[in-house]
């Protein structure tokens, strides 16, 4: 066997034990006359110790030879260690080495394997299999698995049952780009890869299997950011004969199941919010409830005055950053400039200082008397040392921009604590969202989510008013989780595609095979899917996915350790009947 013992185990219980380890050099100190070389696997470092007096003199001179990164086996003596290590779980032993085999020598690698490393995220990701051994990266890896397990122990436990669906399916409207595979037998034609299981999950509760999971890699060819990749993994769930209030309860269970065994913490409130408060109290959908800054809308007490800005403004709104009046001109400045960065987009922003005397130091002085900015400290909770920030313009506009500069505050004043967990369920989303650009309407979640009860009817005379039978668990600013009460009747569904601007053999096309399988006695049902990338993330205390995931894409959506996508040779693309017609940019 290559090793008795793991490089994390030893104890001093172990002193006068022959064992034997396997493992990496973390690194080598030579004194001449005696050689230390720590050894590491997963489990941990382990001291080793050549003796030039008590090591055999082969193995004192093949130590002499060993670089960061060589692959050895030790044989040897556990022993007191002379000058203890009270920081290492192994720091009273080390090994005195009677044998010793490099198993492989190893280049010098491009950065250190560090905790705290010299390499950066570029070179870190070519060599990705380099950064899985730093303790960062590999307990982050050990991390996700102790939550997935976790999933799979808690739905075991409700019985719902796991079950695999196809990765080669048929290419659906979902919102975002599938990703394409050509089929070699079927000639001309294409197999995606699935943006998400929907339809399969509602099969199986056609199919009576009541309540389904299955942890699955998920496909989007779409813009990426730090907390997107262009394939995911979702914990997916549905559950038959259910209503929305039983799939939230079993959920919320989930979540609380996950904060206890995986973060020792207890959450007993999980509140819950329409979109339509998020939005104007937050800004977003899915809004960061660790903290305040609640918007204030000002349009009654800041228009009608002769401030021009506001005046002609759809909304006039602000928020009251806690204790920041004491910021300098040139604070307040930069700020200006943040807002108006254009991943912001605000033309500008009016300051209130509300001072600790009572009194107020605006930015439109000229305009507002202090009564009037009394009013605004009023609306927006300020209190004195506060700061009003006010931003105005187009209402979903502005809401936008100052639910950014709310979150960069908070980064700013450090109250967004990652040991602190505050969930929210955001609830009644509206059914159909309208494209500025078309003018039409097209489903804000999918299109097989169901209105809420008795409002089918509004579809007609008033799309953008009908609330869908729809939830999403935030946690932290994030949302972690959302889904749905589905369609279950061929006839609403017909409906709802008719609405979304499918044709009859459109929607025959391309759900033929679902609407016929609702003509099979189709339960009701709905389901969740979790985002497990980002859920695991935040667990862990991160706002990026990529060290959660053991081989990420970049933001440019590749793979920069085996370079890929890359092009095909010719043969292949001819046996596939494929043909290139790229245009130069």
């Amino acid at each position: 066997m290559y090793r008795s013992h793991s490089c994390g185990e030893l104890r001093a219980s172990h002193i006068s034990q022959e064992v034997t380890l396997a493992g990496w050099v973390q690194k080598s100190r030579d004194k001449g006359f005696m050689i230390w070389v720590d050894l590491r696997d997963r489990y941990g470092i382990t001291q080793l110790i050549f003796d030039e007096e008590r090591t055999p003199t082969t193995v004192f001179e093949t130590a002499k030879t060993l670089g960061r990164e060589f692959v050895i086996q030790v044989k040897g003596n556990v022993i007191e260690r002379e000058a203890k290590n009270a920081k290492m779980p192994t720091g009273d032993i080390e090994i005195l080495v009677t044998e010793l085999t490099v198993l492989n020598a190893s280049l010098l690698p491009p950065f250190t394997i560090e905790d705290e490393t010299d390499g950066g995220e570029d070179i870190r990701m070519k060599y990705r299999y380099l950064d899985i051994r730093r303790n960062p990266v590999k307990d982050s890896l050990i991390f996700r698995h102790k939550v997935t397990m976790e999933v799979r122990k808690y739905l075991s436990s409700q019985e719902f049952i796991e079950v695999e669906t196809p990765y080669l399916i048929k290419s659906t409207p979902e919102g975002a780009r599938d990703f394409v595979v050509p089929s070699r037998m079927n000639e001309g034609q294409f197999y995606a890869l699935p943006q998400s299981p929907q339809t399969f999950k509602q099969l199986l509760m056609v199919g009576g299997m009541d309540k389904y999971f299955q942890i699955v890699k998920c496909f989007r060819d779409e813009d990426l950011r730090a907390d997107r990749q262009p394939e995911f993994t979702q914990i997916d769930c549905e559950m038959a004969f259910v209503e929305q209030e039983d799939i939230l309860n079993v959920f919320e269970g989930l979540t609380r199941h996950l904060l206890k065994e995986i973060k020792g913490i207890e959450v007993d409130k999980f509140p819950r919010m329409t979109f339509d408060h998020a939005m104007k109290t937050y800004g977003n959908d899915k809004p960061d409830i660790r903290f305040g800054m609640e918007f204030g809308e000002l349009n009654e007490v800041a228009q009608h005055k002769e401030f021009n800005v506001f005046n002609s403004a759809e909304l006039v709104v602000g928020i009251a950053v806690p204790e920041a009046a004491s910021y300098t001109r040139k604070q307040i400045d930069k700020l200006i400039d943040w807002v108006k960065r254009p991943q912001v987009g605000a033309l500008g922003m009016v300051y209130v200082k509300c001072n600790e005397d009572g009194s107020f130091k605006s930015s439109v002085d000229k305009f507002y008397d202090q009564e009037d900015l009394a009013k605004w400290a009023e609306v927006t909770g300020a209190k004195p040392g506060d700061l009003i920030c006010v931003l105005s313009g187009n209402t979903n506009k502005v809401r936008a921009q100052l639910s950014a500069l709310r979150m960069e505050m908070a980064e700013r004043l450090n109250l967004r604590n990652p040991k602190e967990f505050a969930p929210l369920w955001v609830v009644d989303f509206p059914l159909l969202e309208l494209d500025e650009e078309t003018g039409h309407y097209h489903a804000m979640h999918h299109p097989f989510t169901s209105p809420k009860p008795g409002q089918l009817q509004l579809l007609d005379s008033n799309p953008g008013d009908v609330k869908a039978n729809a939830y999403d668990l935030v946690l932290n600013g994030n949302e972690i989780g959302g889904g749905s009460i589905r369609i279950h009747d061929k006839e609403m569904q017909a409906v709802m595609f008719k609405h979304l601007g499918f044709t009859e053999e459109e929607a025959k096309a391309q759900f033929g095979f679902l609407m016929d399988a609702f003509q099979y006695g189709a339960p009701p049902h709905g389901g969740l899917a979790f985002g497990l990338d980002r859920l695991v993330a935040i667990l862990g205390g991160q706002e990026t996915i990529r060290d959660f995931i053991a081989f990420p894409k970049n933001n440019s959506g590749r793979d920069v350790m085996i370079d890929a996508p890359a092009p095909i040779d010719s043969e292949q693309l001819k046996e596939l009947s494929i043909q290139l017609n790229i245009q130069e940019k």
